[in-house]
């Protein structure tokens, strides 16, 4: 049995974007459902200044793979256009997968 693959985004968004990005995240976060991410989170740090946090559930590894791809490429036509919002752009979006302990 394949078990789901809890994934953790983390990055930084420019504080004169900050408007902007979370309108232009509407469109992100359902776009994450076509990639099979599901119980799909999204929080602003509560102690440190425009720091976003996304968490979500991929079906594989291979599904992770492809998502960590898409989301560090500027060029991605959903995800890169977070570039412009994210300090450092979207190669800085910290991307980790975890399997769940029993």
């Amino acid at each position: 049995m394949t078990r789901a693959v809890q994934i953790f985004l983390e990055y930084k968004v420019k504080e004169d974007s900050i408007k902007e990005y979370e309108k232009t995240m509407e469109d992100v976060l359902a776009g994450l459902e076509k990639f099979g991410a599901s119980q799909v989170d999204w929080y602003e740090a509560a102690d440190q200044g425009s720091l976003y946090v996304e968490m979500f559930k991929l079906p594989t590894m291979s599904h992770y793979d492809t998502i960590k791809k898409y989301r560090q490429d500027k060029d991605h036509p959903l995800f890169g256009k977070l570039d412009p919002f994210i300090e450092g752009g979207c190669k800085k979006v910290h991307c980790w997968a975890f399997i769940q302990k029993t």
